[in-house]
């Protein structure tokens, strides 16, 4: 039984190489996630080999309880007399006090940043200091190590990217007090284990960095003690714990490590599962695809199969022998896959490189676990998809062989029918829940009500289609006549087959229409914010999202026609009960003529020095009211506010409290701007002003200027390059989808091989013919198509109402869009169509008339 399983196998090798295409794409996507992250991963870790040492000292307050260091952005400092009493212990072998900032970015000899999509711009101060258990924190590569004010040494790679050699002039930009910086490069260096994933480092000397980070006091961001030799970390840490004074945050170097391997796990976590979500997409589309193939293997089998059950072989025995061609094609699938998922890697690589993950200097890395995932995957998905074709061929009956039409029973749709309405209802009651029930993990019932709603449906698409296939057929018989009518009839002759081919479609449409509807409504509420809540003229920002010196929103402020420069700094902190608070510092007295901000208790003229502001939804969270007191803590600072009144969202200023600036210094918040809102006086010209503003920030590509327009335009390219990431990703499960309706035609060839033979016979031309088969195909494409667009409209309505409050308050419908996938639909309908029809079109009428 095996041996003819396997001759079968071998005779219909295309028609399993498409099957085991799409297992080929679901594992690859496994695989590809596993081997990208775990690259990430091994790179993080060499950059951890520099960034801590056998004792790692912070200010008072600035790590958090998980144990992570916040020191940026704060400024909480530790004294040189810290640092002699942590070199002065007796199991230390030297304590180097280091300066270090995170805003710090190279610009190019072209004129444009280096780095700066995501990954930070390190600066810190050179001390010759080793990191954790001796270990090299930097190699010099060329040159020498910076010595006095201005010199610098920067990282190879970034040497390399921004042109410079060593003994030119480079360019820097940072956004401490001093934004423009200049200085000779001397050296170039290795940092830690070698890759960076995307950021620069720029090393000045000790005095220098305090200059320009530390407004020149003998202070550090932090400090890291040296062990002698034989001495533990632990140890050391004790005696330093002894020597400093009550607060300081001290580390075990390798605790430290372990603290930010969390941090950077957390992150690499959020990649694995967006990149496996895709690939289950691709497994699920799949797993139809390989149900209707197994059928089709039944289907041109059932007579063999029969002669096998007269012949004395059990139902078991044909079932297995099925599901011995599917755990063939599964691993055959699964292999290819892994391979391909090394390509796939490097693709995510190049993807996540625009976005700041620099990975080019780190090679791939193949975990054990990657291999067990993708077999796993594979053989499980294709097995569990052949199930069902394998009991039907052992249902086939053995009189069957005696017959000239042997036909494979199709299982009642009624059963089928009401499973698939109780599991779509129970879906929907679960996405329900999840959208707008106060729950702590609301994405679990989201996601998993949008599957069961979409398997529901395709589960009861054979009734639920009849509609559509219907007035297609109408459509057909008026265009194309009798050619027209018979693609409708063979379309539904089957009528498990083509809904299954159609949902395998359905499901790629339905996610592509769902994220275009919540796309588009995110792109018109941010219009509508903007043009509403946005009473400036000009928007000055990062480039790159990150705060930037207030020097130069002072230089703006000087700048001819400027009435108005309205400053806005965004912090974290815990504010009551609300332990991860982002909060808002504002200049009350420019606010109001920039960002007008609607109250619906107390007065903005009440917003001062110990008081806040509190957004509505926020306040009644947190059961406040005006006149009442929050606590806002940060650093180890604490400050009790006074609620002066309570104001309506904006999406302008997405944050839930408003505080002045004054408030924020004491909490300790650094003397850095997120964004300055301008507004001009009264007859000035708005080019002139414009070509001023750039004029003063012309040696700043750190900072822009922008109007409302391309302000609003910058606010909509992140959900742009979403989307276009997301549409790429489940490009591929459609092109899965698009194999499955040539599978379905070249079953339908070959089940009525002498029916077509019989057609031709008559009269019927191979022209007629291949139309026949593209109207057959273009109607399962737009069934697949109509019901995907109808859920994904659906499903995308109800997730932008249940994020109204968040700030997507304008539902937005792109019917230009959904049109075009029903167009392009019909084409894939049509080019899916062209080697069945070719096949059906080159078969000989006397062959086909005898055929069995």
């Amino acid at each position: 039984m095996l041996r003819a399983s396997w001759k079968s196998l071998v005779a219909r090798k295309l028609r399993l190489f498409m099957s085991a295409f799409a297992v080929i794409l679901g594992v690859a996507f496994v695989a590809g996630a596993f081997i990208f992250t775990d690259t990430l991963g091994r790179a993080f870790d060499g950059i951890m080999t520099g960034s801590v040492g056998d004792v790692v000292v912070t200010p008072p307050g600035t790590t958090s309880d998980d144990g992570n260091s916040d020191s940026a952005g704060t400024t909480r400092r530790i004294p040189a007399s810290a640092v002699a009493a942590a070199a002065g212990v007796p199991g230390a072998a030297r304590a180097d006090g280091r300066v270090t900032d995170f805003t710090t970015f190279v610009v190019g000899k072209n004129g444009k940043l280096i780095g700066g999509n995501g990954a930070p711009g390190i600066a810190v101060n050179h001390t010759g200091g080793p990191a954790a258990h001796g270990l090299e924190a930097a190699t010099l590569d060329a040159g020498r190590w910076p010595t006095r004010s201005g010199e610098v040494v920067l990282d190879d790679a970034t040497a390399t990217t921004s042109g410079y050699l060593v003994g030119e002039t480079v360019n820097l930009v940072t956004a401490g007090a001093q934004p423009r910086v200049r200085a000779t490069l001397v050296g170039t260096m290795t940092y830690g284990g070698g890759g960076l994933v995307g950021a620069s480092i720029a090393l000045f000397d000790t005095e220098t960095a305090q200059q320009l980070y530390l407004g020149g006091k003998d202070e550090f961001t932090d400090l890291w003690v040296t062990a002698r030799s034989g001495v533990s970390q632990a140890d050391l840490r004790t005696q330093v714990v002894k020597a400093l004074p009550t607060g300081y945050a001290v580390q075990t170097g390798d605790a430290a490590a372990k603290a930010q391997a969390s941090d950077i796990q957390q992150a690499l976590g959020f990649i694995t599962t967006f990149l496996l979500v895709f690939a289950g997409i691709a497994l699920v589309v799949g797993s139809f695809l390989i149900v209707n193939t197994f059928s089709i293997l039944v289907a041109q089998r059932s007579r063999e199969l029969a002669l096998f059950r007269a012949l004395g072989a059990g139902r078991a025995q044909v079932a297995r022998s099925v599901l011995f061609e599917a755990g063939i094609v599964g691993l055959v699938g699964s292999t290819l896959g892994l391979g391909l998922g090394f390509v796939l890697a490097v693709g995510i690589k190049t993807l996540f490189a625009t976005f700041g993950l620099d990975l080019s200097g780190s090679s791939l890395v193949f975990e054990p676990r990657t291999v067990l995932a993708a077999y796993g995957v594979g053989m499980v998905v294709t097995l569990v998809a052949a199930y069902l074709p394998a009991r039907r061929a052992g249902r086939v009956a053995p009189v069957a062989a005696m017959r000239d039409d042997v036909e494979v029973g199709e299982s009642s749709l009624r059963r089928r029918v009401i499973f698939g309405a109780g599991l779509a209802v129970i879906g929907a009651a679960a996405l329900g829940t999840g959208l707008f029930a106060d729950m702590s993990k609301p994405m679990w019932f989201i996601g998993g009500g949008i599957f069961g709603v979409v398997l529901g449906v395709a589960m009861t698409s054979p009734l639920v289609g009849r509609p559509v296939i219907a007035a297609l057929g109408a459509l057909y018989g008026r265009a194309f006549g009798t050619v027209g009518r018979m693609a409708e009839q063979n379309a539904i002759r089957n009528p498990r087959r083509t809904a299954a081919t159609a949902s395998a479609l359905m499901i790629g449409v339905t996610l592509v229409s769902m994220m275009t509807v919540l796309g588009a409504s995110a792109k018109s509420s941010v219009d509508k914010a903007i043009g509403q809540e946005f009473a400036g003229d000009f928007v000055v920002s990062n480039a790159i999202g990150m705060p930037f010196s207030s020097t130069i929103t002072k230089d703006v402020a000087t700048v001819s026609g400027v009435q108005t420069v309205a400053p806005v700094r965004w912090y974290g902190a815990t504010a009551g009960t609300d332990k991860d608070a982002f909060i808002a510092a504002v200049d009350p007295a420019t606010l109001t003529g920039v960002l007008p901000v609607s109250m619906m208790a107390g007065s903005l003229a009440a917003l001062r020095d110990g008081a806040l502001l509190v957004e509505g939804k926020t306040a009644a969270e947190q059961h406040l009211a005006v006149g009442q007191t929050l606590t806002l803590v940060r650093d180890g600072h604490t400050e009790k506010l006074v609620v002066a009144g309570t104001y309506t969202s904006n999406a302008v200023i997405t944050s839930p409290y408003l505080t002045t600036v004054g408030t924020a210094t004491a909490l300790g918040v650094a003397g850095q701007d997120t964004a300055a809102y301008v507004k001009i006086a009264p007859g000035a010209s708005r080019l002139a002003v414009e070509q001023a503003l750039d004029k003063t920030l012309a040696d700043l590509p750190l900072v822009t200027v922008k109007d409302q327009a391309a302000y609003a335009a910058e606010q909509r390219a992140p959900i742009d390059q979403m989307l276009m990431m997301i549409y790429a990703l489940l490009g591929l499960a459609i092109v899965i989808a698009v194999l499955g309706i040539v599978n379905t035609l070249g079953l339908s060839v070959i089940e009525r091989t002498r029916e077509i033979g019989l057609l031709r016979a008559i009269g019927l031309s191979r022209k007629q013919l291949r139309r026949m088969l593209a109207l057959e195909s273009t109607a399962i494409a737009l069934l697949g198509a109509s019901l995907g667009i109808i859920l994904g409209v659906a499903f995308g309505i109800a997730l932008q109402r249940a994020l109204a409050s968040n700030g997507i308050d304008t539902l937005t419908l792109p019917w230009q869009n959904l049109v075009l996938f029903l167009a392009i639909a019909a084409v894939v309908g049509v080019l899916a169509a062209l080697w069945p029809g070719r096949r059906a079109a080159r078969l000989d009428v006397l062959r086909a008339l005898s055929q069995e």
